[in-house]
């Protein structure tokens, strides 16, 4: 999708000023979306005071005042509020407008059947996001025409990469791979800052490599042509550091351990999907 999309979108409404609001409002903004075009409605005062002085955004008096003249609506609130919230919106909503979900896990048919005949797109954005370095997965049913997916792809492209699944239950898993995933490489940075540290290095000096190498090796990945597999073994020569460490990762079932943390992640995911999106 092209920024260009953008200029497709005359007015734009957060319901719910949070984190993923505010990171979307920033990567917006700075993509070109003039200010004026996006209306927030949020219960927190204050939270709509700093994103007007942040970012001079409109502030919504409630969500109805939010989306009754929007073109798109982004739906920013948890997931276990959101049914009710897009039941009270549904009457306000204009005919043609686009809604797009970030709430994790709650399913389109519940999305649907709480909005009405409205065009629905879910995303699962993560949050690095709120850096600008977001990834973000959209799913559509056949429904959906390619000018609403355009103008989707182009919003969640404001704070990063964007991929498309074609089966819902996809998103499932991408929750358990990229939305809960950076705290997988923390835990990993942590355990390795830790491991430095009882070796002597000094805890500054652990930290700041271990934060250069895991952007090193990430940037390294993404701008190579070459599979992972392939990267690891380039860095890693017979017999030497490099081997003799990734011996015991193997020999500790990382691989297997990864998979089950990935299966446990997909299954909570589908299970809160049916636990918040139950009629």
């Amino acid at each position: 999708m092209h920024e260009a999309d953008l200029n497709d979108v005359k007015s734009l409404a957060f319901i719910g000023g949070g984190n993923m609001a505010i990171a979307l409002i920033g990567g917006l903004t700075r993509r070109g979306l003039a200010a004026q075009r996006i209306v927030v409605a949020d219960p927190n005062l204050q939270a709509l005071e700093r994103l007007h002085a942040d970012y001079g955004i409109r502030a919504a008096a409630d969500n109805a005042a939010a989306v009754v003249n929007a073109q798109v609506v982004i739906l920013a609130v948890k997931p276990q509020l959101l049914g009710q919230v897009a039941v009270q919106l549904a009457p306000h909503l204009r005919a043609d407008a686009l809604i797009i979900s970030i709430a994790a896990g709650i399913p389109h048919a519940a999305l649907q059947r709480w909005l009405g005949a409205q065009a629905v797109i879910r995303t699962m954005p993560n949050r690095p996001a709120m850096n600008g370095c977001g990834a973000t997965a959209l799913f559509a049913p056949a429904s959906i025409g390619a000018h609403h997916r355009s103008v989707a792809q182009a919003i969640m492209a404001a704070v990063g990469i964007t991929v498309w699944v074609e089966h819902e239950s996809q998103l499932d898993t991408v929750t358990a791979l990229s939305g809960s995933g950076p705290a997988y490489f923390f835990l990993l940075m942590e355990a390795l800052e830790a491991a430095a540290q009882a070796r002597g290095l000094p805890a500054d000096v652990a930290h700041e490599l271990t934060l250069q190498t895991a952007l090193g090796a990430a940037q390294m990945a993404k701008q190579s042509a070459d599979k992972l597999a392939t990267l690891r073994d380039q860095v890693t020569s017979k017999g030497g550091t490099t081997a003799a460490a990734l011996a015991v990762f193997e020999s500790a079932g990382l691989r297997a351990i990864v998979a089950q943390a990935l299966a446990a992640a997909d299954l909570r995911s589908a299970e809160l999907a049916a636990q918040f999106g139950a009629p």
